[in-house]
């Protein structure tokens, strides 16, 4: 038996909750999962996993041993990356999971400078609006905007812009620019209902603002919001992020820019209770500095 393979069999099990789930991650069949998990305790002498129609629970011999385990496999790989990036830069796979339109305007285009640096390194990025479960998809960093929902989360803030409140010239036209949050009642908004929903919570002189807008209009994908604000349809708040390129041609503006709203941060998350991969810091680095470029 590989003593390190079945030792990374088992965290994932016991990350997981389920002996398939770990196989979807191994990129194995359930019966050989099981299997190791059988052999692993054979070999031991010792009940790791308590099984009932609730899932797989772990005794007090399988925490002791998970938490050992995967210290191994950690500096195993830390061992690993080292060696060979003392030689070649970094090395296979990086799975990376980004907002849809982040990572479509932020990501995409500035992908080539890396896998330059890295010609070892091969990305697989997955685009999702959704805050998956890193462990069961088998990633290895998300980029995610915004609060962090799950305080449980091991995560490294890497930059920050403003929201503003845009619309088209084509809509300000027809509607007129409104000047304060109070104007905003007469207004179309577009409803973004993962960036705040309809309360818009302005700060001016150090004084809270809120308000809550109406449209006819809501979204829940950033996709949607933006092409319905440039389909003249009304006006949103967003991140600067989300409309750059149309702010600096001047296809959406900003209004009422002497009032303030919360910023927009980035988070660079890793999955948690592990170290983070050498490949996975190295690209929250370069995230970093390719977002401090734009600011």
């Amino acid at each position: 038996m590989d003593r390190l393979a079945a030792m990374e069999t088992f965290v994932y099990v016991v990350e997981t909750g389920s002996f398939s789930a770990a196989a979807r991650r191994l990129n194995i069949g359930q019966p050989a999962v099981s299997k190791t998990i059988a052999q692993l305790e054979t070999r031991l002498a010792v009940r790791l996993l308590l099984r009932s129609t609730r899932g797989l629970t772990p005794t007090e011999a399988g925490l002791a041993f998970f938490d050992r385990a995967k210290r191994a496999i950690e500096e195993a790989n830390e061992a690993d990356n080292a060696a060979r990036g003392a030689a070649s830069g970094l090395n296979g796979n990086l799975r990376i999971c980004a907002a849809v339109t982040f990572g479509r305007q932020h990501i995409v285009p500035h992908l080539g400078p890396f896998l330059e640096q890295n010609p070892q390194l091969n990305i697989d990025l997955m685009l999702d609006d959704r805050n998956i479960n890193l462990v069961e998809d088998g990633v290895d960093i998300a980029l995610r905007l915004g609060a962090l929902s799950d305080s449980g989360l091991t995560a490294r803030k890497i930059a920050q812009c403003r929201r503003v409140v845009v619309g088209t010239p084509q809509y300000f036209a027809q509607h007129g620019k409104p000047a304060c949050p109070a104007d905003l009642s007469t207004h179309q908004a577009v409803v973004y209902t993962l960036g705040g929903g309809a309360n818009w919570p302005f700060q001016k002189a150090g004084e809270e603002h809120p308000v809550s807008i109406s449209g006819r209009i809501r979204v829940n994908a950033a996709e949607g919001l933006r092409e319905a604000v440039l389909a003249h349809l009304g006006l949103t708040m967003a991140s600067e992020w989300m409309f750059a390129t149309e702010l600096a041609r001047g296809a959406v503006v900003e209004v009422m820019s002497d009032w303030a709203l919360p910023n927009q941060d980035l988070w660079a998350v890793f999955p948690t209770g592990r170290m983070a991969s050498a490949k996975a810091r190295a690209f929250a680095d370069y995230v970093q500095a390719l977002m401090a470029k734009e600011s």
